[in-house]
């Protein structure tokens, strides 16, 4: 059975991209914001692993991070980060509070692909 694998981010073309990538190996689901993504997750539906951007509008990827690795239901899925932001400050921060890691943009998708597969298989 595939894995499954949410992305969370405002612009619809890193989905693009990232689905043509995951799609053939992983079920793919897709939220444009933090708020309907955890509307999701309520429902019951929980994926093997998360990507989050990290400046979005409703809710910041830092805050969606923080909502999920302090609730019981769901601080075991692992989540990748994704930013433009180069600050060291920030993705240590960030990896301290639970990310399974951050990955820069623009980014290589076959290095998010390597990176996937080590941490859910």
């Amino acid at each position: 059975m595939k894995k499954s694998i949410m992305l969370i981010d405002d612009k619809a073309s890193i989905a693009k991209v990232v689905a043509i990538y995951l799609s053939k190996d992983y079920n793919f689901i897709y939220f444009e914001n933090p708020v309907k993504a955890i509307s999701y997750l309520q429902k019951g539906e929980v994926p093997d692993l998360i990507i989050s951007d990290i400046r979005m509008p409703e809710m910041m990827g830092d805050e969606f991070l923080h909502y999920m690795k302090n609730n019981e239901l769901f601080k075991s899925i692992p989540i990748i980060m994704l930013s433009s932001e180069e600050s060291t400050t920030e993705r240590i921060k960030l990896l301290e509070e639970g990310a399974a890691d951050y990955i820069l943009k623009p980014f290589n998708p076959m290095e998010l692909k390597v990176r996937i597969k080590k941490i859910i298989e």
